[in-house]
């Protein structure tokens, strides 16, 4: 079986820091090759892949701010897609912009939405429905006017995350620094239960990191990494108490919430999009609507076994099981290909 893959450009694959879309991309790409596929990987140059890799734009975009990001995405896209005829399969994890060449090729593609940016997006999904194969991320994320062939929860490395024999110095945010992810809500928590507050995540909104969190920052009781890279990531997320993760958005996924239940730190979330999906209320962390209920949650969060939230990532969320569900799909559209052929 010849699969191409397509990640996004705009951080290298795997992502040195940042990059949740990279990140899973990366993961599957290399547990397809384990599993004996014929995988051709089309990411940026100084992307690292044991597959083999295409790549038209050297550098991401935004980590080397020289390049521009359209240009490079229409070089990128296009490049796969003229070279369509050597793949028995083409998976797409760019989003909605390779579904407009979808039509002009004979090559089957499969599509992984990674969440909507917008309800504006959704026109271009709707168009190539008929055509298109699409995965959700989770069930909470699928769209009501488009056909699925399946939903596949992300997967990780778990030897990536290896649990913490800790039992617990701070509470954590770990994340993108915005207003949809909850930072403001997190410090909140931490003040009102007198708990220390580690941030780490690249400031995504300069304007609400000054205003809402760089006020609270002290080095005491609430501190700020930075972004914090695979070779400390699984080492933070080990030692907190517990991961708040108080979204004001639904989320289609949440990678930073398997990472952290990996290595034994149960998760606090609100209520929205795929938590109810991931976290496992009273057993690997509580699902909470307000302020009030995540003061509660952290309260309890030591009747939390960590060796559950372990097991769960291993018996869930492993990236082979991620693959395999990606297999199943591959051989389900082209053994529909076949007979559509006959």
């Amino acid at each position: 079986m010849r699969i191409a893959v397509l990640s996004p450009i705009s951080w290298r694959t795997p992502p040195r820091h940042y990059g949740p879309w990279e990140s899973v991309v990366s993961r599957l790409t290399e547990e397809l090759v384990d599993l004996g596929l014929d995988v051709t990987l089309f990411a940026t140059g100084d992307s690292q892949t044991s597959a083999r890799l295409v790549a038209v734009c050297p550098r991401p975009y935004s980590e080397d701010h020289s390049v521009d990001p359209k240009v490079a995405e229409c070089l990128h896209i296009s490049e796969i897609f003229e070279r369509a005829a050597e793949f028995d399969l083409i998976h797409n994890n760019f989003d909605f912009l390779p579904l407009t060449y979808s039509g002009l090729v004979e090559t089957p593609v499969v599509t992984t939405i990674h969440g909507f940016s917008s309800s504006r997006i959704l026109p271009v999904y709707k168009k190539y429905n008929d055509r298109g194969h699409y995965v959700a991320i989770s069930d909470s994320d699928r769209s009501p006017e488009l056909e699925y062939i399946a939903t596949i929860h992300h997967g990780i490395d778990i030897a990536e995350f290896p649990m913490s024999e800790a039992e617990g110095e701070y509470l954590l945010f770990f994340g993108r620094i915005h207003p949809d992810k909850g930072v403001y809500e997190a410090i909140q928590v931490a003040q009102r239960v007198g708990m220390k507050l580690v941030i780490a995540g690249i400031i995504q909104d300069q304007d609400y990191f000054a205003s809402k969190v760089e006020p609270h920052i002290d080095g005491v009781t609430v501190e700020y990494l930075g972004s914090v890279g695979p070779d400390r990531r699984a080492d933070v997320l080990g030692q907190a108490i517990a991961l708040l993760h108080l979204i004001s958005f639904d989320e289609p996924f949440g990678l930073s919430l398997v990472e952290s239940m990996a290595c034994g730190t149960p998760v606090v979330a609100f209520r929205r999009g795929s938590m109810p999906e991931i976290i496992r209320h009273g057993e690997t962390g509580y699902i909470v609507d307000d302020i009030e209920g995540a003061i509660n949650a952290v309260a309890a969060i030591k009747s939390i076994d960590r060796t559950q939230c372990r097991a769960d990532v291993e018996q869930r969320f492993t990236s082979a099981r991620m693959a395999r569900d990606y297999v199943r799909v591959y051989e389900k559209i082209l053994s529909r290909e076949s007979l559509d052929d006959e």
